[in-house]
């Protein structure tokens, strides 16, 4: 099944392989994405990867959260975009823009309060943000709806909502960060429906025949013995199944926030039963929904790949591996390869350009 096509709304995608969303630390500082990612999608898109989403692309200056990062804040973006999606598309690869709003983990910018659902400290930065406004709420909306309808006329196959790991719309779904008692907290339903409304409005904008995905946080990683509780199932499940009613076309299954330590990008992954670190989540929420499922988080060898699409999700999907091997698809697929070549240390992630720093000519 790893490749076997998959439909996704009315997109095909060739294979069950998907690049999951990683920051390159490439853009130019004011989020123009540059040569070199498109050089690093392209080189994924020859080496048959089915499904290529991008780094986190900011849309809005106030939700810009790392240095180097993307953004689509604004329509000058359309071109550069434009000659990346045109790069991958020569090798029947799709590829979707990732779009976020940093939230409280946002760049400390002068005269930007930092916005988040509610005025919840960041116990990882010390950062407190500001409660939003109902204007700032709807302002924010309209601004991924615009990001939405530049990634289409760039000509990306579809979005993925970031939904995951303490940003904006993960600290509205989490119990706890979102302590509001309006229309935007409170319930489950509440708490999901600033997605549910980007969503909908993303629809009108652009049709009825362009994916939306989310990426979403099933748990936020706190151990019970450290008193902070946040969202984990089944309230997951629950907002699952929402996405799907608002029209969401496929979840992406991932998990933690930065306050809860090593919980995404988990290091050290060098046995199978490490692997696929939360696929409890994703079987719950494959078990509910009828939307294709991604899981990603530490699959590194072929068997664990096979048997994550036996019942747990429907497609594989994979950051660091991908650093560190571009190629692994077609490894895998012609046999010189039965698992990844990652050792999860974690060094990929360089601020000075997203790489694999591993020495394996002397791993001692």
């Amino acid at each position: 099944m790893l490749f076997e096509p998959i439909s996704i709304a009315d997109l095909t995608v060739k294979n069950r392989f998907v690049r999951s969303a990683t920051n390159e630390w490439l853009a130019e500082e004011d989020g123009t994405p540059t040569t070199a990612i498109g050089d690093m999608y392209e080189e994924l898109a020859r080496n048959d990867v089915g499904l290529i989403i991008t780094g986190y692309s900011y849309v809005n200056v106030q939700g810009k959260s790392n240095d180097k990062q993307q953004g689509i804040y604004d329509d000058r973006f359309i071109g550069p975009y434009s000659e990346i999606t045109s790069r991958v598309h020569k090798y029947d690869s799709k590829i979707f823009i990732q779009i976020v709003h940093g939230g409280r983990q946002s760049v400390v910018q002068e005269g930007l309060p930092l916005l988040a659902p509610s005025a919840v400290e960041d116990a990882s930065s010390g950062k407190k943000p500001v409660e939003m406004t109902e204007d700032d709420i709807l302002n924010t909306i309209e601004d991924f709806v615009e990001a939405a309808r530049r990634a289409k006329e760039a000509g990306f196959d579809g979005v993925q909502i970031h939904c995951a790991h303490g940003f904006l719309l993960s600290s509205f779904i989490s119990p706890y960060t979102n302590h509001r008692t309006d229309k935007w907290g409170g319930s489950v339903e509440n708490r999901t429906r600033i997605i549910a409304e980007i969503t909908r409005l993303i629809r009108e904008k652009v049709g009825e025949d362009f994916p939306i995905m989310v990426k979403l946080n099933a748990t936020d990683g706190f151990d019970v013995s450290s008193g902070k509780f946040g969202l984990d199932a089944p309230e997951c499940v629950e907002i699952a199944s929402l996405l799907e009613k608002a029209g969401i076309c496929a979840i992406e299954v991932s998990g933690g926030i930065f306050e809860a330590g090593d919980v995404m990008s988990q290091p050290n992954i060098d046995s199978e039963e490490k692997e696929a670190y939360f696929k409890r989540y994703s079987k719950m929420i494959s078990d509910t929904v009828s939307i294709p499922v991604i899981l990603v988080g530490g699959i590194r060898s072929k068997k664990v790949m096979e048997s994550i699409l036996n019942g747990y999700a429907d497609m594989v999907s994979f950051s660091r591996p991908f650093i560190s091997e571009p190629d692994l698809v077609v490894k895998l697929r012609d046999g010189i390869s039965d698992r990844v070549r990652c050792v999860s240390c974690n060094r990929c992630f360089d601020h000075n350009g997203i790489r694999c720093n591993y020495d394996f000519g002397n791993s001692a």
